[in-house]
């Protein structure tokens, strides 16, 4: 597709690409642990707080989740040849990034209200959990990295 007719968010996941590196997958996704605003009731708040701190990352400072920023909006999780990482979803700036062979798996979890939830596993033994709109997508990021 031409950069022309090409998505705002698929130029943002094409955006600062290495000479030779390619786009395998790219999708908008929220990190669960700092999810805002998924629901506006007062037990649905007191269920965001919970998912944001049960759930959300697992492995210990230092790990390689624990090296992802705190960010609460969507961004775009690309996976690349080379590496995996969110960028900003207007632009393409990258937020966090690591290399692609850090990542172990991606695991389908039970969806949440109307959010497809899902963890990336890194090779340390540490994940992240995201929730994202479509199942496809997380289907799309199993198929390049495993599950």
């Amino acid at each position: 597709m031409s950069a022309a007719g090409a998505s705002v968010r698929e130029r943002a996941a094409r955006s600062q690409l290495a000479p030779g590196e390619q786009l395998l997958s790219y999708a908008l996704v929220v990190p669960v642990k700092n999810a805002r605003g998924v629901s506006v009731n007062v037990g649905g708040m007191v269920g965001n707080a919970i998912m944001r701190n049960v759930g959300a990352q697992g492995g210990g400072h230092g790990s390689i989740a624990a090296s992802c920023p705190d960010v609460s909006r969507g961004l775009v999780l690309r996976v690349t040849t080379q590496r995996v990482g969110l960028v900003n979803n207007l632009d393409g700036t990258p937020v966090w990034e690591i290399p692609r062979n850090w990542v172990a798996r991606v695991e389908r979890r039970p969806r949440l209200q109307l959010m497809a939830r899902f963890r990336v596993h890194y090779a340390d033994g540490s994940w992240l959990a995201f929730m994202t709109f479509r199942r496809r997508t997380i289907e799309s990021f199993r198929a390049v990295l495993g599950g």
